[in-house]
């Protein structure tokens, strides 16, 4: 039997396992069950709380289809979250271990539970090797490619996980699962990417939505709006701190000059708790 926490983070759902205390064997076969929204629980993935020796938690995160990624944006503020609501730390301020380092978390409390964090994402890396793609540009801000025989051109930044974002009309009517899906498999990307749609607002804000690598289309990408709001401001297009706005609510992005780091501040909302009882 398995205790779990039903999490959302704009509607960028997830599973979400205190591994301190429980032993999680196949994460990855148990992320494709929990995801599944017809015979299981119905997430975007599994999230796993463990112990970390260099950070105060250890967050490890899994796709739908099994795939473990090295962060999530709106799955850390959920994090943070758990970690407080539950009592296993009195801290509002804490850091948590990500395959993509270590993030540091500014928990705004109210009544006695986390409303909202602020989460220092870090530098964004534009080096192409380090994202990855295949490109001699640096930045990658004209990368071309083609889906469905409709041509892109393309800004990459990878926020500890690749992104790769184009700027649309009009993303509301824009077809992301079609040509998302063949982008993010394409040669240029070794790891295959997360895709973002963007459609540039005014100088403040931003509409965008993604096709995330591993999972399809989500209500919202935490590091995807990170890595957009970046991929915007280099083509000149946008202010250093932006809105925005994801299929399931708005995010205030925030990179700022003096440290070159990246602000992330949203909700993060419980949805259930439930026991998964294994066969």
């Amino acid at each position: 039997m398995i205790k779990f926490t039903k999490m959302h983070g704009l509607g960028n759902d997830y599973v979400y396992v205190d591994a301190i205390s429980q032993d999680i064997n196949e994460p990855s076969s148990l992320a494709q069950f929990v995801s599944n929204r017809n015979f299981g629980i119905g997430s975007d993935g599994l999230i796993l709380i463990c112990k970390s020796d260099i950070a105060d938690f250890k967050m490890r995160m899994f796709n739908s289809d099994g795939s473990e990624a090295e962060m999530c944006g709106n799955g850390i503020r959920c994090v943070g979250k758990f970690v407080y609501d539950k009592g296993l730390t009195n801290k509002t301020e804490v850091a948590i271990e990500t395959l993509a380092g270590i993030k540091y978390l500014q928990l705004n409390v109210k009544d006695g539970k986390v409303e909202t964090a602020r989460v220092d994402m870090g530098e964004p890396i534009f080096e192409p090797e380090e994202i990855p793609v295949v490109s001699s540009e640096k930045p990658v801000k004209n990368l071309h490619t083609v889906s469905q025989g409709k041509e892109f051109t393309m800004t990459c930044v990878s926020m500890g996980n690749p992104h790769a974002i184009t700027v649309v009309d009009d993303v509301k009517q824009f077809d992301v699962e079609k040509y998302g899906s063949v982008l993010e498999v394409d040669k240029a990307f070794p790891k295959r990417i997360n895709v973002e749609f963007a459609e540039i607002v005014d100088k403040d804000k931003i509409k965008m939505r993604v096709w995330e690598r591993g999972a399809g289309e989500t209500l919202a990408c935490g590091t995807g709006a990170c890595a957009t709001a970046v991929a915007c401001n280099i083509n000149g297009y946008t202010n250093r701190e932006v809105t925005v706005e994801l299929l399931g609510g708005n995010l205030k992005i925030e990179w700022n000059k003096e440290d070159n780091h990246v602000y992330m501040t949203g909700p993060a909302t419980t949805v259930f708790e439930g026991e998964l009882i294994q066969d």
